[in-house]
């Protein structure tokens, strides 16, 4: 039978050995849910994938009369070619790729691209995570007590 130190993966302190305050304030910030109120838990997103990028798909733009980019405000011309988002929103191109270039949403809707940065890409798998997970626990309540 494994001890309460091994079962966490931590290590007991040594003789004379003090703990680390600011990360036990951390943990009980964490642990309380005021992390998430300081807002300490979320990144900024990096910028869109290259690859992303350039997979965009290019629409031809056939009714311009009252289609306009959400980013300059400057109305579509017809035959103009545009980038479409994967949730269907269309910009300039030299709108959107700078757009893309400083993060990877979607002005308006704020989808989000895929990125190079390995820590935001888990960092956005572990919130979806914790969405189902609530939304699992709201399912198994109402099963419970609905």
């Amino acid at each position: 039978m494994s001890d309460y130190f091994e079962e966490m993966g931590w290590t007991p302190l040594r003789d004379g050995e003090t703990p680390n305050v600011l990360l036990q304030m951390a943990r009980f910030l964490r642990d309380v849910g005021m992390w998430d109120m300081l807002g300490q838990d979320e990144k900024l997103p990096p910028p869109a994938s290259k690859a992303a990028v350039e997979a965009l798909e290019e629409i031809k733009i056939t009714d311009a009369g009252s289609k306009q980019c959400p980013v300059c405000l400057k109305a579509f011309e017809s035959s103009e070619i545009a980038k479409s988002l994967p949730c269907q929103h269309s910009f300039h191109k030299e709108c959107i790729i700078p757009w893309l270039d400083k993060t990877n949403s979607c002005p308006l809707c704020r989808h989000e691209l895929p990125t190079d940065d390995e820590d935001y890409e888990m960092y956005r798998k572990e919130k979806l995570r914790a969405v189902e997970r609530e939304k699992d626990l709201e399912t198994l309540h109402n099963s419970m007590f609905g």
